[in-house]
């Protein structure tokens, strides 16, 4: 199966990896899974966002650590479409946060006669704090990348 996953990964964290994890086993053992980082205009409202070279960089320190790189492309994306609407993908595995736009996606895939994708939607992983780990809660050093308060 062909997967696609997208995100800024500024710091990458337990939900990130969760996400990533969760998109290789829909992907199964044989599967592709296309990373997409957002970039340019994508980042541009962001504070304290790495150099995409530095989340690139972790990303692919991630995918090796898990066995996973030789079944993935990293790439840059500048839209919230990234190559959803250019290549056949089967699945997007979403957060409640970026659900909209896999719905915009299947919405625009549809009225171009491709066959939408399967949206698979993660829960949350929650810190110690039983909120969302997110990147800016961790630069605000309210908690670290495994979720535990600081």
């Amino acid at each position: 199966m062909k997967v696609c996953i997208g995100g800024t990964f500024n710091i990458l964290h337990k939900g990130h990896k969760f996400l990533i994890d969760k998109a290789f086993k829909t992907a199964g053992k044989n599967g592709f899974v296309f990373i997409g980082v957002t970039a340019g205009i994508m980042i541009k409202n962001k504070k304290n966002v790495k150099s995409l070279k530095e989340r690139i960089k972790s990303l692919n320190e991630y995918l090796t650590s898990k066995g996973y790189k030789k079944n993935a492309e990293i790439k840059p994306i500048y839209d919230k479409y990234g190559v959803a609407l250019e290549e056949e993908y089967d699945a997007i595995i979403v957060s409640p946060e970026t659900l909209k736009t896999a719905e915009l996606i299947n919405k625009k895939r549809i009225s171009e006669k491709k066959k939408p994708l399967i949206i698979k939607k993660i829960s949350y992983v929650l810190a110690e704090d039983k909120k969302p780990i997110s990147s800016t809660r961790i630069l605000n050093k309210e908690i670290n990348e495994k979720g535990q308060v600081c």
